[in-house]
């Protein structure tokens, strides 16, 4: 496919009189991973979750290999090729971390096959060793891998990540990071982040949202030089912003 996987048009979101999204234009090419960034009230929380269904735009279009899911639910995109993953892990904590993804890989696997698929998930997202134990015993860092894992088990085309390490500690932050780069090469990405060291390791370009509009977007070296987004986003200072 030429065109792009995931593109919105003029997308705008208002409560009440405030426009939260703004005239929106994004396109994210296939197999491509970006980074979404902003301050807090940029837009970001909202850009993501009209492009997962959660919320419905007050006007545009979003448009997934060419075909508008405009206002779809999330389940709808989801049947799609759309995995979508939020902020807090919605898991099966009394359940193993095999039980879980052999739930997620059997709706779209025969049995058969899913119990293979999930060996092959524990080992992508680093959990073979915790495969028996009950997901609600494991560390935080670890529960967001088995929802990763979760949302691969359907082979997703792309795949929407809102902050994925959030609350993890440095070494989560960082697995996390070489976990991402892993999925990429199978899927297009688009992660929603404020973490800017977290940013650097996995980003190549960046989108950064200003009051709901796009404010930048181009290479993670550029971005992170450009003046207007030191100002708004990080606070000016005479080098390359650091975090």
């Amino acid at each position: 496919m030429t065109g792009p996987i995931l593109a919105t048009r003029g997308l705008v979101k208002r409560f009440g009189g405030v426009a939260a999204v703004d005239d929106v234009d994004f396109a994210l090419a296939e197999g491509e991973l970006r980074c979404l960034i902003g301050p807090n009230g940029a837009g970001k929380s909202t850009f993501f979750k009209m492009l997962s269904g959660q919320i419905r735009p007050t006007g545009g279009r979003i448009a997934f290999r060419g075909a508008d899911i405009t206002g779809f639910e999330p389940h709808a995109i989801a049947g799609l090729g759309v995995g979508i993953k939020t902020q807090v892990p919605s898991v099966f904590d009394g359940l193993s971390v095999r039980e879980n993804l052999m739930l997620a890989a059997w709706r779209t696997r025969p049995r058969h096959a899913a119990a293979a698929a999930v060996e092959e998930l524990l080992a992508r997202v680093r959990l073979t060793a915790e495969a028996d134990r009950p997901v609600g015993h494991l560390a935080h860092g670890q529960r967001q891998w088995v929802e990763l894992g979760m949302v691969l088990a359907r082979d997703p085309a792309l795949v929407l990540l809102d902050e994925p390490t959030a609350g993890m500690t440095h070494e989560e932050t960082a697995a996390t990071a070489d976990l991402i780069r892993a999925v990429n090469a199978r899927c297009a990405i688009v992660v929603v982040e404020h973490d800017m060291q977290f940013v650097r390791m996995i980003a190549t370009t960046v989108t950064v949202l200003h009051q709901g509009r796009v404010l930048a977007e181009d290479h993670v070296d550029v971005v992170m030089r450009d003046q207007r987004v030191r100002d708004v986003y990080l606070g000016r200072q005479e080098g390359p912003p650091d975090a």
